[in-house]
């Protein structure tokens, strides 16, 4: 099973949506909650590879997904899956 984690504020609608696609899925990971936390916003920035601040920030299997619509455009081209094997 991949190793799934996400970088979310608490009330932020797309990091609910992205955990609502993982949940359907029955995909466990591991949730960083970081509101306000700038020193986790930056270390998150630090970890991706667009040097996005926004959330939510997805990482599968340490590659750096993207957001929220990146996931589903995952979901959606049939490629999301064979990440989560």
């Amino acid at each position: 099973m991949a190793k799934v984690e996400i970088y979310v504020w608490t009330a932020c609608p797309f990091c609910i949506r992205a955990k609502q696609l993982l949940d359907r899925k029955d995909v466990a990971y591991i949730e960083h909650v970081i509101d306000g936390d700038e020193r986790a916003r930056q270390a998150m920035v630090q970890r991706g590879t667009g040097g996005s601040r926004s959330l939510p920030q997805i990482f599968i299997n340490e590659q750096h997904i993207g957001g929220c619509d990146d996931l589903h455009r995952l979901e959606r081209q049939g490629q999301l899956d064979a990440l989560l094997v």
